[in-house]
């Protein structure tokens, strides 16, 4: 059909549409329009237009609806065409939108109602205002009114744009509105400095505005306004007065709406009061504290009195903040003031401190000055007062004064580097700031130094001691002193002399013992510390001294007489000019005898008995005596480097001045060798003795008069080596038949050692008497090499061995074989592996049909078989295996065998007569042993004749054979009990007629 190009537009109008169309070519009489809800074929409108016209107004439709409009077209000749198009009306815009907070600061609800006619969805776009950005952009159903916004900026201006769509078309309104303002937290006011005031607060950024107030509480009046935007957090409010309460207020506006915020208190920082001082008042023990007024306010004042350098806390008043002045009362003596006056307002303070002010002190108590026994140092003390420090003044007796100054605290002082022995005189004095108080005054004396070098001595006498010192630098008025037994503490004598003394002798003192001497010096009342010398005197030396020997157990018994006076103990001194180390006992003073044990034998000692008594010795004469000599251990008799010699050792026990050894035949008594050696010799080589013998050796040992013998050691002499060993195999059986000579000297008999060559396994021993020259090793294995070591043996010891190798005759093959394959040209033989060993197989084969050389082959001594190729065919072979170890073979027995002969070529066959036939041939190589023709008669096959040729035959004629018939023929070649055949020739006889002609 022909196509109208429909257009549908609303122009704006949302209950109408206007359709527009091209007229068809060749014009049109009429146009018939319906116009139906899409999806409905009941048409809601129906129009019509003339010739001329193409567009038509549809009114009175439902906004957003969409609709199908169908165009009917009459042409000429009554023909139609019709053409169909959908469109939808423009929707309209919600009616009564809103937007409200409710109060909220973070919400915004919109709702609207519902425009007439259809809508597809609505959309819904939330700006905020002061940045244009997009919060929100969200699409809801048809028939939704309402829509809650979250999530919003406290105290913000938001524009809400809701638009209905349909279709492709839409219609919009718009509307504005603000988030309620949010309230500033953690509002704080807190003081900069004393004119000033530092506010602060968090989440500031919820409201348009901020407003502040500040009010001062004192005089009841605002003192700052402040307004500020969005963002601010902080403010410092200056040019306040110092000491003074501020109130601050808070509050937020965003919009229409106001809240609000909290509030807060401060004070500013009060001024400190200004010439601050602590004087002396006209009471006893009393300070009076001034200062002057700062500007600005505050409370009140808090005058704290302060005691010590420390600052302890004595006394807290309060006064009135117009106040200048207080006065303290009843404080202690001596002691140091200071005072603190605070202006406090609120929680806030500003202090001045006075510098220190006194009180009177009072003199020190309890005072002392002691020796504590120092020669060198006074101590003084005293209790403690109250007061900045002491004045110490010290001084010997009618000597100027020395003064010193102490600080508070120190209750003693110690006074070095004095004179001991002397007269001191001490002062002290209390001092609190510029007071001192009366002195107290006292004396003592310094201790004596004690005697030096205070020494007692016996000069070498055994009946009295003489003591000696040097005096003293220092004063002193005299010595006293006690003489005691140091042992018994029993005193002896008493003694007292002047300063001038410097030695005094003690009498009728008992030998050895020890004496003690106490001695000090005087001064005054004091006594210096007690100094001690100490001695002993002289000891008398021990007499009738005696050693004499124990022989069980080995030792000597020492005997000595104690002599007067006292000892300690007796010291014994036993040694031996033999031995390096030496035996020193002590016994007790009571002790006159005692027996030394353990000692070497057969050594020469020397006994010293020494008296002690303290450090001095007194020694007897020497004493001497010999120990028993105990006889020689661990002799042992061992064969020497040669067959001849024997090695004598033996072990010393102790002592000895020589050794005897005597060397004897074993089996006699008689003495043969007598050898001397000295002490310190512990072996000894015998020569020129009769090898393989045994020995009697015994060894006499000496000592002063003293002798002993050691036990009997029995030793043999190495024996000779068997001479010219030889081993050979005996021919008759596996055996090996051992010879040799008898060596010089002695012997107990032979042992014979034999190992297979080759073998893991132990070798086999056997012996043979001394006077044997020969023995035979049987059961050997063939074709083995065997190594034969022999030792002449004499008791335990051997000679030096004499080696030889001996070999078995080694076992023949058996059941040899020499087998055709089925060959002319190859033999292959076998054999079984005899027991025992082999050097290797000799293998031998010989022609038997030829005069052709032997051929040999030598193979492994494992090896079972050989294969012989490259052989003439049809010849007679024999083979022999040969088993070979050293110069030594067995042979297998001989075996032959046949090659396959070689068939015989050109056969011709020819007929001479009616009835006969001829037959020939050539040979092979060299021919054959024989051969065999055979006839047959073709049409019967029947086997007609045979004939048996010698090996030089090459022809033969077949007579008496029927005239004029066929017969087959073939020639076998012979060699032993192979042959080898032709192929069949056929031929015919000659017909008899022709044979007649």
């Amino acid at each position: 059909g022909t196509l109208l190009n429909l257009s549908v537009s609303d122009r704006g109008r949302s209950d109408s549409l206007l359709l527009s169309w091209d007229e068809p070519e060749g014009g049109a009489k009429g146009y018939l329009l319906a116009l139906s809800s899409l999806g409905s074929a009941a048409p809601l409108q129906n129009g019509s237009a003339g010739p001329n016209i193409t567009s038509f107004w549809f009114h009175g439709l439902t906004p957003g609806m969409r609709y199908e409009i169908e165009v009917t077209a009459t042409l000429a000749c009554m023909e139609t065409t019709s053409q169909t198009v959908t469109a939808q009306t423009s929707p309209l815009p919600v009616r009564n939108l809103s937007l409200s907070s409710g109060g909220s600061s973070a919400m915004l609800h919109a709702s609207w109602v519902h425009a007439r006619g259809q809508r597809d969805s609505y959309h819904l776009a939330l700006y905020h205002s002061d940045s244009q950005t997009l919060v929100r952009n969200v699409s809801v159903l048809p028939n939704t009114s309402m829509f809650l916004f979250d999530g919003l900026l406290a105290g913000s201006e938001y524009a809400l744009k809701v638009s209905t769509l349909a279709g492709s078309s839409q219609a919009s309104t718009s509307i504005h509105q603000w988030t309620a303002p949010s309230v500033p937290t953690q509002l704080r006011l807190i003081p900069g400095s004393s004119t000033s005031l530092i506010s602060s607060w968090m989440g500031a950024g919820g409201a348009a505005w901020l407003h502040l107030m500040l009010h001062n509480l004192l005089t009841q009046t605002v003192t700052t306004t402040l307004s500020a935007r969005r963002g601010l957090t902080s403010y410092t409010f200056q040019h306040l007065h110092p000491g003074t309460k501020y109130w601050l207020g808070l509050s937020t506006t965003a919009g229409p709406y106001t809240v609000g915020g909290p509030n807060a208190t401060a004070w500013t920082y009060p001024l400190s009061p200004g010439n601050v001082t602590l004087s002396s008042a006209e009471e006893q023990n009393s300070l009076q504290a001034r200062w002057s007024t700062p500007a600005g306010e505050r409370d009140f004042y808090l005058v704290t009195l302060q005691e010590g350098e420390d600052g302890a806390l004595t006394r807290n008043i309060s006064v009135g903040g117009d106040s200048g002045h207080v006065t303290f009362h009843g404080l202690s003596p001596g002691k140091q003031y200071s005072v603190q006056v605070t202006a406090v307002a609120g929680p806030y303070r500003a202090s001045a401190h006075s510098t220190a002010a006194w009180t009177q002190p009072l003199a020190p108590s309890g005072v002392s000055l002691s020796s504590q026994g120092s020669p060198y140092s006074l101590l003084a003390s005293w209790e403690e007062t109250v007061g900045e420090s002491y004045v110490l003044a010290f001084s010997p007796m009618e000597h100027p004064v020395k003064n010193s100054l102490l600080l508070k605290g120190v209750t003693n002082f110690t006074y070095e580097g004095l004179c001991p022995g002397t007269l001191y005189t001490f002062e002290v004095s209390t001092v609190a700031g510029p007071y001192t108080s009366t002195p107290q005054r006292i004396t003592n004396w310094t201790y004596p130094l004690p005697p030096e070098q205070l020494n007692l001595s016996n000069q070498g006498h055994s009946t009295s001691l003489q003591a000696s010192w040097r005096a003293a630098p220092a004063g002193n008025t005299g010595y006293t002193g006690t003489l005691w037994e140091t042992k018994s503490q029993v005193r002896v004598r008493n003694m007292t002399v002047g300063n001038n003394w410097t030695n005094v002798t003690f009498e009728d003192l008992v030998p050895g013992r020890r004496y003690t001497l106490e001695m000090a010096a005087m001064a005054g009342p004091y006594r210096s510390p007690v100094r001690s010398a100490t001695d002993w005197t002289y000891p008398l030396a021990p007499a009738g001294v005696t050693l004499t020997n124990t022989r069980q157990p080995l030792g000597l018994s020492a005997f000595w007489e104690k002599a007067a006076g006292d000892v300690d103990q007796f010291h014994l001194q036993l040694y031996s000019k033999s031995h390096p180390a030496q035996r020193n006992i002590s016994v007790g003073p009571n002790t006159h005898n005692f027996t030394f044990l353990g000692l070497s034998p057969g050594l020469q000692y020397f006994l010293k008995v020494t008296v002690l008594a303290g450090p001095y010795r007194s020694s007897s004469h020497f004493a001497t005596e010999w120990t028993y000599p105990l006889s020689l251990a661990n002799v042992s008799v061992q064969p020497g480097r040669r067959p001849q010699e024997l090695h004598v050792s033996w072990v010393e026990s102790g002592g000895g001045r020589d050794h005897l050894v005597q060397l004897s035949v074993a089996e006699s008594l008689s003495i043969i060798r007598n050898v001397s050696v000295p002490r310190g010799v512990t072996q000894l080589d015998l020569e020129g003795l009769m090898p393989g013998s045994r020995y009697r050796v015994e060894i006499i040992s000496q000592a002063g008069p003293h002798r002993i013998s050691s036990q009997t050691a029995i030793g043999y002499t190495v024996p000779l080596p068997p001479l010219s060993l030889s081993a050979r195999p005996v021919s008759t059986a596996w055996a090996l038949a051992v010879h040799w000579e008898t060596p010089p000297g002695q012997r107990d008999g032979y042992l014979l050692s034999m190992h297979e060559e080759g073998s893991s396994a132990p070798a086999r021993n056997l012996e043979a008497g001394k006077d044997s020259i020969n023995v035979t090793l049987a059961r050997l294995a063939p074709g083995t090499c065997y190594l034969v070591g022999m030792w002449a043996v004499a008791g335990p010891y051997r000679s030096l061995p004499k080696n030889i190798t001996g070999c078995t005759v080694p076992a023949a093959p058996t059941n040899l074989s020499l087998i055709n394959p089925g060959s002319s040209s190859e033999l292959y033989t076998c054999w079984n592996k005899p027991p025992g060993r082999r050097d290797h197989y000799r293998v031998i084969l010989y022609s038997l049909s030829t005069q052709s050389r032997d051929r040999v082959q030598t193979l492994s001594p494992d090896a079972q078989n050989i294969t012989w190729t490259h052989l003439e065919a049809g010849s007679r072979f024999a083979v022999q295996v040969i088993a070979v170890k050293g110069l030594f073979e067995a042979s297998s027995i001989n075996v032959t065998q046949w090659t396959y002969p070689l068939a015989p070529v050109n056969l011709t066959v020819g007929s001479p007569s009616a009835s006969a036939l001829q037959v020939s041939w050539a040979a092979t190589g060299r021919g054959a042993e024989g051969y065999v023709l055979d006839v047959y008669d073709t049409a019967s096959s029947s086997h007609v004749g045979c004939m048996v040729l010698g090996g030089d035959a090459r022809s033969h004629t077949f007579r008496n054979l029927s005239p004029g018939t066929r017969y087959s023929m073939a020639v076998r070649a012979t060699a032993g009990p192979f042959h080898t055949s032709t192929p069949n020739l056929t031929h015919c006889t000659r017909e008899y007629d022709a044979f007649l002609a």
